[in-house]
């Protein structure tokens, strides 16, 4: 025994100290965060240079002007702004109920039979590709839109003031609450998705705490579950609308992709800053156009941009406010 263990060969020193391994870590992370940054500045000045003749002629008045006429070498982005935030704004106002519900069913009442099969179809429904919603919407959900939704309307408040106006338009069932209600089946998965992911993660002795309390399911959901994910479910929320900001192909089928605001209604082609993108930029000749079409990328880049900080300022704040009295 004392032979082998005098012929056994000493331990080698590591190459790399862990001193040492640790600065190379930590240069690698603020080389990967820096980088990401130069990448986010050289996007925005890219943008700021091919925008610069819009800019300089119009400033900021482009975001208040309708007018949008290449013929007449005359731009305005208030229509593709309007008709992103509308959408957006719609999708969210369907998704976000929606989302919680499928959330709360899969990880408070759904049995347990059926909460993997039910999660994974709705995870599927993200992978499906977006231009095959817009097809969907456009052959198959604007047809039933308009015959069971938009012409009722249309009849029922026929000469009714504002109420008319906020359902006229052609009966077609494409324009801007079709395009957000296609949003919104698009960002349910993501939305849903976090926010079972989160609930799952709250300690299960709160949870039992809280009914054994005498608590019911919708109490221990709304006072211990929700403050306890409340990050986590902002972070699904504000992803499902960086999706919804961004979609383009989806939107460009079922918009109607009409520069015009006539009306505030829900049923009257529009535009959005994606769909004019995707189908002039293209064909869009050197000089004001396509400025005026990089101003409107810029705008969106700065929409997204203020979103993500209202949402950290508004996370920041109930953070904050965590213990205080009601």
């Amino acid at each position: 025994m004392a032979g082998a263990e005098r012929s056994t060969p000493p331990p080698r020193p590591p190459a790399i100290s862990n001193v040492l391994a640790d600065q190379i870590f930590g240069w690698l992370a603020r080389a990967a965060a820096t980088l990401t940054l130069l990448l986010l500045v050289g996007i925005m000045v890219s943008l700021v240079v091919g925008a610069w003749p819009s800019i300089a002629r119009y400033g900021l008045s482009f975001l208040g002007r309708s007018v949008w006429d290449p013929v007449q070498d005359e731009y305005g982005g208030l229509v593709m702004i309007y008709g992103t935030l509308a959408t957006s704004f719609i999708a969210l106002l369907i998704a976000v109920p929606v989302s919680f519900g499928i959330a709360l069913f899969l990880t408070e009442l759904s049995p347990a039979w059926l909460k993997r099969p039910l999660g994974t179809a709705i995870e599927l429904l993200a992978a499906v590709p977006s231009i095959v919603y817009g097809m969907w919407g456009l052959l198959v959900f604007a047809p039933v839109l308009s015959r069971f939704v938009q012409q009722p309307l249309q009849s029922l408040f026929q000469g009714v003031p504002f109420f008319g106006d906020l359902v006229s338009g052609p009966p077609v069932g494409i324009g801007i609450l079709s395009a957000g209600i296609i949003l919104a089946i698009m960002i349910i998965p993501f939305i849903a998705s976090v926010m079972r992911d989160v609930f799952e993660v709250t300690p299960p002795m709160l949870k039992e705490s809280a009914y054994a309390l005498g608590s019911t399911t919708w109490e221990v959901v709304w006072k211990v579950v929700l403050p306890y994910t409340k990050t986590g479910v902002l972070g699904g929320i504000m992803l499902g609308l960086g999706r919804a900001l961004g979609e383009t192909m989806a939107v460009t089928f079922v918009i109607g992709n009409m520069n015009q605001l006539k009306t505030f209604s829900f049923f009257e082609a529009a535009n959005s800053i994606t769909s004019a993108l995707a189908n002039e930029f293209a064909e869009a000749g050197e000089g004001l156009h396509q400025a005026s079409l990089i101003y409107l990328g810029l705008v969106l880049f700065f929409v997204t941009f203020v979103v993500l900080a209202l949402s950290k300022v508004l996370l920041m704040r109930l953070q904050k406010n965590e213990g205080a009295r009601t």
